[in-house]
Formats: C-alpha cells, structure tokens, sequence
C-alpha cells in the first residue's frame, strides 16, 4: 500500500465542509453548479445497484435512507433508461465486511459509500475503483478542497456529499440536573463536570467501545493535541517514535482512571438499539458521547419519529468541541474530522459517474441539508444548514487550526486496524500506551 503517496494528499486537511467552503477562498467556483455530466449518453436501459449506509433506527424513522430514495427516484424520472436498486446496510457491516468482500470477489456493487483516506487508497491501488478526475472535471473543481481525502496519486476515486468535524454532544437537562452552567473548554473542566455528573447518579459519557472506533477516538484527540502538527502530516511515513504518541495513550489512560463511561462500556456498540451509546444520549440515560456530526440523525433514529419528539430532542441536545488538554505540541483548535461519500466501482456503467454528479449537484445537497439535516460539501448549498447545532459544527471547522482525517481511516484498514485493537486493549485494561506504539509498528512492518 503506497501510504507515502496517500498521505502527501491527505495529511492536514483543510477544513472543507460546505460552509467552510464558502467562508473560504480555496474552494471551488461558486457559480458553478456541479451539475452532472450526462456521461448517460445513449438510452439503452441500465440498472445500477447501490450500496449506503442509511439504515433505519429504532422506531423505524431513516431520514438519510428515504432521502437516497427520493434521489434514485428523482434521477430515474430524469434518465428513464437508468433503474437504480439500493441496498441499506449497517454501517459496520457495510464498511468492514461488505464492501471490501464485494470487491475481493469481483462482484461489487456499482456505487456503494466511500470514507476516503487510506482505506480508499487502498481499494485504488488494487484497481477496483473507477477513475472520475476527468469524467467529473467541473463537479471535482466545485467541491474544491472537501474532495481531497477521495483523492489519491493525484486521481479522484470518489466524492464527499458531506464532511465535518466530530465534537460532544450533550444533554442540556441533564447538565442542568447536575449543576453544569457552561460547556467545557479544557479536559479539567471536562473532569469536573463528569464527577458532577456522577454525584447527580448520571452517567457521565456513553462509548461504543464494542466498536472499537468509539473508543480510539478518544485516542486520536489526545494524539491530536499531543503531537505536532508535522508529526501529524507525516503519520504515513509509519514513523511512532515521536514521544507524543505514549503521551497521547498515558492521558488516555488518566481519563479512563477518572471513570467517566457507563458500565459494560466494552460490549456497547454505537448506533444499534436502545442500550448503544446513541440510544443512551437519545433516550436520557448518559449526558455526553464523543461522536460525529452524523449522529445529528442518528439520535433522531431514537424517538417516536413524529417531528415534535424530534424536535424535542433537538432543543435538549448540545455540542461542544473536544476540549483542549495542555501539555502537548498540537494546536488545541485543531479537529479531527471526516465524510461520507461514494466510489464507483471500476467496471460500473458510465452512467454511475452521472448519477454520482447528481447526488452532489446543487438541489439534491440542499435537499439533504434540509431533509436529513447533514453538512453538504458543495459550496452552493450551505445556506439550506439552518440548525443552530449544524451552524455550530460548521463554524468549528472554519475556526480549526487544520482538521486531521480519522486516524484508523487515514492509516488505512491495516496499521489503521491495529492502532483501534491497542487503544481499545487500554479500555478493556489489558494494554498499555507502548502497546498502542507496538500495534502500529509491527502492522506497518507488514506493508
């Protein structure tokens, strides 16, 4: 895996969600309206299957998965030739087993959800992904600075419909139950409110460590703020020798001596069923959990669906970013961030690229904006962001020192797999800060 070349494209992204994007002179051309391409050039009838990862929750309300459905609809009333059948598939499943079986297997879906980074590049590398750098020449220049993590060797393999910054989220009640008056902005302010909490009988933070990202986030931020900037920049050239990453797990482990997480926090996942770590924050039973943006629609995913309870929900839900911790080399503004988009797989219709155009065209990522409630990454959509926690995020990213790619996905599925199994091994209280420099050494031995 080329990670050298990976990593020159994607260390220290510019923060590049739409309303970045706008705020910002490196974005694209905001005339232009990305619009699609008509690569669907003759009439013959095609079918393209699609796999994303809009799943419905517990009361069976799917938001993201109903919008992709009135897409593919809306695209098949335009290109009558064009049928497109979708498969909604469990986040998990979908990126750690479907997908890269899929494609070992050489039946692969024509478009299916792409996280970027290292784990994109990798699927490049081994040629199962459609090269889109000039198919969608004009739509890649409006997304500008957002389509960069689905960029490798130069070549575009994929484009983000959404990108932002991860932070906590919270519940306003129950800060206000355990006398909380403002957010925290250092991790001691941090400690505090969490032993508040836990005076209150509140449980202070909800983690998925069950799958294990949850928890290695908590990892990454530190690293964050430990490390340098450089030291980040160069996380591809497999170099941990740098003091900050034990720094990084010996603060880890502080905050796990505080015990700030709900009990049986190992066998918790994220998003599935009530007793997960969404569930508890949306149902009121933890007041903090560390997570992206997507989780905006996934705690919704939670309630009776009728818009009251949503918005319901929404007024006693907050955010705040991660807190800054002292000590260390990085710059406490910085984020750590990600997005969602889509790849189409080498051998898929032409037709696949249009419709990808499509789905980040001007009206359909303001109808997501509006619909779903997510972050668009085309610049002419930003002013469809219209809630107060949205707008937040938005403009913690423009104000972030530079927004780092998840570290599991930048790293990509190897060395990236075996730093998330050392962090998790310190939440399970069978690792050590070494174990998580150890991990990665030995993983990046074997590329």
């Amino acid at each position: 895996m080329a990670h050298m070349r990976r990593m020159a494209a994607l260390a220290a992204i510019a923060a590049s969600s739409a309303l970045v994007l706008a705020a910002c002179s490196g974005g694209g051309d905001p005339t232009n309206s990305a619009a699609p391409t008509n690569t669907a050039a003759n009439d013959e009838p095609v079918t393209l299957t699609w796999w994303h990862n809009g799943v419905a929750g517990d009361s069976g309300e799917n938001s993201l998965g109903d919008y992709w459905d009135k897409v593919a609809a809306d695209y098949h009333a335009l290109h009558p030739n064009v049928t497109i059948e979708i498969e909604q598939i469990q986040n998990e499943d979908l990126q750690r087993t479907r997908i890269p079986t899929a494609l070992q297997s050489g039946d692969a879906p024509d478009i299916f959800q792409q996280w970027g980074g290292g784990e994109m590049a990798a699927q490049a590398e081994a040629g199962y992904l459609m090269d889109l750098s000039d198919t969608l020449k004009d739509t890649i220049d409006t997304l500008g600075g957002a389509v960069g993590p689905w960029q490798a060797d130069g070549k575009t393999y994929g484009l983000p419909f959404q990108f932002a910054v991860e932070g906590i989220w919270y519940r306003k009640s129950l800060f206000e139950k355990a006398g909380i008056t403002s957010e925290p902005t250092t991790f001691d302010e941090l400690n505090a409110d969490v032993q508040k909490l836990k005076d209150a009988n509140i449980t202070p933070i909800a983690v998925g460590a069950a799958d294990k990202w949850p928890a290695a986030h908590w990892w990454y931020n530190f690293a964050l703020q430990a490390c340098s900037q450089d030291v980040i920049k160069n996380l591809g050239s497999f170099d941990f020798t740098d003091p900050c990453f034990l720094q990084a797990g010996d603060n880890l482990q502080s905050f796990l001596d505080t015990k700030p997480f709900q009990k049986d926090f190992m066998s918790t996942v994220a998003q599935t069923g009530a007793t997960s770590s969404a569930g508890m924050v949306a149902n009121g039973n933890a007041a903090m959990e560390l997570m992206g943006q997507w989780n905006f629609f996934v705690y919704q995913g939670f309630t009776d669906g009728s818009d009251a309870a949503n918005q319901a929900l929404l007024d006693d839900l907050g955010w705040f970013p991660v807190p800054a911790v002292g000590g260390g080399q990085g710059d406490p503004t910085a984020a750590l961030g990600g997005g969602d988009g889509f790849s189409c797989y080498v051998d898929a219709p032409p037709q696949c690229a249009d419709f990808l155009a499509y789905i980040v065209s001007d009206d359909v990522q303001k109808g997501f904006a509006e619909a779903v409630g997510g972050l668009p990454t085309n610049p002419n959509a930003s002013s469809a962001v219209a809630d107060p926690i949205n707008q937040k995020i938005a403009a913690a990213a423009s104000n972030a020192a530079y927004v780092q790619l998840w570290l599991d996905t930048d790293l990509g599925p190897n060395v990236g797999g075996a730093l998330n199994d050392g962090i998790v091994a310190i939440f399970g209280g069978t690792g050590t800060p070494q174990g998580v420099v150890d991990n990665m050494t030995a993983a990046a031995a074997t590329e």
